[in-house]
C-alpha cells in the first residue's frame, strides 16, 4: 500500500474547520489537532473523527507519526510557530500571510533548508485548477504579451478597535488579511521581481493600514494596481490584462471560473475545479510534493509578495511590522 501522508493542525479557529471539513484524500490523512486547550482539540478531533487531541502545540508536534501540520494561528504568531514545527522535524503548511515580514521568513526559510523540509503558504490562488489552466494559455503566449494584473478586495470590518483585525500586536490591517490575496493574483501572473513601486494609505486609528492603492513595475515592464479596504466592500475581482485578450476572475480568492475577452467583443468562459474545494487542493498538492517530491509549493511567488509588502508597510511606516 502507498504511504499516506499524515497530517495534524494547529490553531483551530474559523480557518481550520473549514481545512478540517474539506479534508479528504487517497494520498493523506488528518491524523492530530492541537490547541492550547485540551477540551477545544477533543471537541474539534471528535467533530471531524480525528484520533488523536492534544493539550499543547508542543506535544502534537512531537508526534511522530505526523509528517506536516497545517498552521492556522494568528499572523503574528507564524514565524515563531513555524520555527518550532521545522525544529522538531515536520513539513509546514502555513495559513497567509505567511509571515510578519521578510526577516521573519528569511529566518523560516533557513531553518527549512537546514533541516530539507517543506515551508508553503496556504495562499489558495497558488493551487485552485482554474489558475493552472489560465496561466498555461498565458504561457503558451495564445493571448499575446502578458502587459497588467489588477486586483481589488474590500471587506467591510466592524469598526472595533480591539478586534484582531485592527489590533497591530496581532498582525492587523488589510494587507496582511486580504492584500495577501491581491499581490499573490497579481504576482501569480507577472512572476517578475517588481522593481518600482507606488502607494497611498489611509491608516485606522489603531495605526493598522485601512486603505490603500498599490501600484508597481516589474523587471519585466509588466504592470501591477492593487486597491485595498477594511471598512468598505469592493468586488473580488482579478484582471489579466494581455495584448490580445483581457481574463477576469470573480472572487478570485477561490474562483473556478474566468472569463476572457477578446478585441472584437466576443468572450470565453473557461471552468477548472472547484470552489469548494480550495483548501482540499491546497493540502493535495503539498501531500504531493512530500511523496514525490515534485515543487508544487509556489515558494518563489510566497517570497515575492513577502517582499512587497514589507516594502509597503515600510513606505507607510507602519512599525507594528517589523516586530519579530
Amino acid at each position: 500500500m502507498t504511504k499516506k501522508v499524515k497530517w495534524g493542525v494547529v490553531g483551530l479557529g474559523e480557518i481550520a474547520h473549514q481545512f478540517a471539513a474539506s479534508f479528504s484524500s487517497n494520498q493523506a490523512e488528518l491524523v492530530a489537532a492541537g490547541s492550547r486547550r485540551l477540551d477545544k482539540a477533543e471537541a474539534f478531533s471528535a467533530q471531524y473523527q480525528i484520533p488523536k487531541a492534544y493539550g499543547s502545540y508542543e506535544e502534537l508536534y512531537a508526534d511522530d507519526e505526523i509528517d506536516v501540520i497545517y498552521l492556522a494561528t494568528p499572523n503574528s504568531y507564524h514565524a515563531k510557530n513555524m520555527l518550532d514545527i521545522l525544529a522538531a522535524g515536520k513539513h509546514v503548511l502555513t495559513e497567509k500571510s505567511i509571515t510578519m515580514n521578510k526577516a521573519e521568513l528569511d529566518q523560516v526559510l533557513a531553518l527549512a533548508n537546514e533541516k530539507d523540509l517543506i515551508v508553503a503558504e496556504a495562499m489558495t490562488i497558488y493551487h485552485l485548477p482554474i489558475y493552472q489552466e489560465i496561466k498555461r494559455r498565458v504561457d503558451a503566449n495564445e493571448f499575446g504579451p502578458l502587459k497588467l494584473a489588477t486586483a481589488y478586495f474590500g471587506s467591510l470590518k466592524e469598526a472595533d478597535s480591539t478586534n484582531r483585525f485592527f489590533n497591530p500586536d496581532l498582525g492587523g490591517g488589510a494587507l496582511l488579511d486580504i492584500g495577501v490575496y491581491a499581490l499573490s493574483f497579481t504576482q501569480f501572473f507577472l512572476e517578475a521581481d517588481p522593481l518600482e513601486l507606488k502607494t497611498l494609505v489611509k491608516l485606522y486609528e489603531t495605526g493598522v493600514d485601512e486603505m490603500s492603492t498599490i501600484s508597481y513595475r516589474t523587471k519585466n515592464n509588466t504592470l501591477a494596481n492593487l486597491t485595498l479596504s477594511f471598512r468598505g466592500k469592493l468586488p473580488k475581482q482579478g484582471v489579466i490584462v494581455c495584448e490580445k485578450a483581457y481574463i477576469t476572475f470573480m472572487d478570485y480568492p477561490r474562483a473556478d471560473q474566468a472569463i476572457i475577452t477578446y478585441p472584437d467583443g466576443k468572450t470565453e468562459s473557461v471552468k477548472a475545479g472547484n470552489s469548494d474545494d480550495a483548501l482540499r487542493y491546497e493540502m493535495e498538492n503539498i501531500s504531493e510534493m512530500i511523496l514525490t517530491g515534485k515543487d508544487l509549493s509556489h515558494l518563489k511567488q510566497t517570497i515575492q509578495v513577502n517582499q512587497l509588502m514589507d516594502e509597503l508597510t515600510k513606505e507607510w511606516a507602519i512599525d507594528n511590522f517589523f516586530k519579530s
